[in-house]
């Protein structure tokens, strides 16, 4: 397995050179990984990585990482949690997050990470509260652009420039690692046709190896997963919420690589975005709305529980004579990815959706908070298969208690695709006042 400690500095600075001119000064945070020096030799302006502590007792120091070890070559390479997450377990620790400038993800890198989500709402709270996109959505409004096609240049950049910091790690790793995701346009959740459409344009355009088209697990888009599978596009799938979703998707994905004309497999992957704490939040009003002692103790369980069990299905469906024979053309297996890894509820532990979800194989994308707590007192061990029957016993139990998993994928997808609309939409809203006030100075 190929280590991000490997990497040499002048590989990732020479990745960030072209971005130079967008990095810009800001506030120091109040804790951040303390990798300055080292990225402060690549001769790369350098601002926060906004990596900020939200504990109940913040911590008023910078991090400090857990030992200090060598790349091979006598360099001195700082190591985390997040490269023994991968080097030890397999489990590749990813950022769920992406703002101007893209630089500030260069420290995240050098501690670990290894690849980058997005989302609509991302970019709405990135786009409508920094200034760093006001200059290029000046030139893009004053040459006639329509708002939502200046959007997607806004948007755009953003993941050509992330993807050129990361193709260190996608190229070490031969095409394993080293991944963006931009989603298609949540106006489209309930389109076929045109999500398949939409994936091939937004492919086009970003035109990098190492980037990955999120396309939302809903019943219609199932079958543009397929279809963009088999055109040879890699593909996150999102908004996963439930096992028998994610079963379609995986579906999906054996569908699309057997129906693909390429003779070699292994240039298309994919990873299957399965939602965890959004889980715990809707159950656990459900388990408070039954009230019964066994109810309110089974709080705070039924994510990890399904979680699991999602694992199983992922490690029978990827076994056996249909997947060995795509394996035998290349077809690399559609990982899981737990999204949603931040605690909504201050009382539960702070890595509580990352610790006990760690596998081979995997991805965890996480964004500050998580990030931050595991970075500091995370502990690596394989987690997510260590108690199986645990986790068929919880499920089973909220079963018993009348708590529907096939209402609660359905709720909270629904949930999910509304959320990413109105994210979507406020932001074109916010755009175009902008553009009304460009214009009416320019006037």
């Amino acid at each position: 397995m190929a280590s991000i400690s490997k990497l040499s500095a002048s590989s990732i600075a020479q990745s960030a050179s072209s971005l130079r001119s967008t990095s810009r000064s800001s506030e120091q945070p109040m804790c951040c990984v303390d990798l300055r020096k080292k990225i402060a030799a690549f001769g790369i302006p350098l601002s926060s990585s906004k990596l900020t502590v939200r504990n109940a007792q913040p911590i008023r120091a910078s991090l400090v990482v857990r030992c200090s070890k060598t790349d091979g070559n006598g360099t001195s390479m700082k190591k985390t949690t997040l490269h023994d997450l991968y080097e030890k377990e397999g489990q590749s620790p990813w950022y769920d997050n992406l703002c101007r400038p893209v630089t500030d993800l260069i420290p995240l890198i050098e501690s670990g990470v290894r690849g980058v989500t997005s989302n609509p709402a991302i970019f709405q709270k990135a786009i409508s509260t920094s200034s760093a996109y006001n200059d290029q959505f000046r030139e893009l409004v004053q040459s006639g652009k329509e708002i939502e096609s200046a959007y997607w240049e806004l948007v755009v950049k953003d993941i050509q420039d992330a993807c050129k910091l990361f193709e260190p790690i996608y190229d070490q790793t031969d095409g394993a690692d080293g991944y963006v995701s931009v989603e298609v346009s949540p106006r489209l959740a309930d389109d076929t046709t045109n999500t398949i459409e939409a994936a091939k344009w937004l492919h086009q355009w970003v035109d990098r190896p190492n980037v990955y088209i999120k396309i939302p697990a809903t019943a219609a888009c199932i079958p543009s997963i397929k279809e963009v599978i088999a055109l040879g596009i890699s593909v996150n799938v999102t908004l996963i919420f439930s096992i028998a979703r994610y079963e379609a998707v995986i579906d999906a994905y054996l569908d699309g690589l057997e129906a693909s004309e390429l003779s070699d497999l292994s240039r298309v992957t994919s990873v299957a975005s399965f939602f965890v704490s959004r889980v715990d939040t809707l159950v656990d009003k459900m388990l408070e709305k039954i009230g019964s002692p066994q109810a309110l103790n089974l709080r705070g369980k039924a994510a990890n529980a399904q979680a699991a069990l999602a694992y199983q299905l992922y490690q029978k469906k990827f076994s056996g004579p249909r997947w060995e024979a795509l394996a035998k053309k290349g077809a690399k297996k559609q990982r899981l990815l737990w999204a949603s890894t931040s605690v909504k509820n201050p009382a539960y532990p702070d890595t509580l959706y990352v610790a006990p979800l760690i596998g081979p194989n995997t991805v965890s994308t996480m964004p500050d908070q998580a990030l931050q707590a595991f970075l500091d007192h995370g502990s690596v061990g394989r987690t997510i298969d260590s108690n199986v029957s645990e986790a068929e016993g919880i499920y089973s139990a909220l079963e018993h208690l009348g708590i529907d998993w096939s209402y609660v994928g359905s709720q909270l997808e629904l949930e999910g695709v509304d959320s990413f609309k109105k994210s979507f939409d406020s932001l074109l809203d916010s755009l175009q006042e902008k553009a009304n006030s460009l214009k009416l100075v320019s006037l």
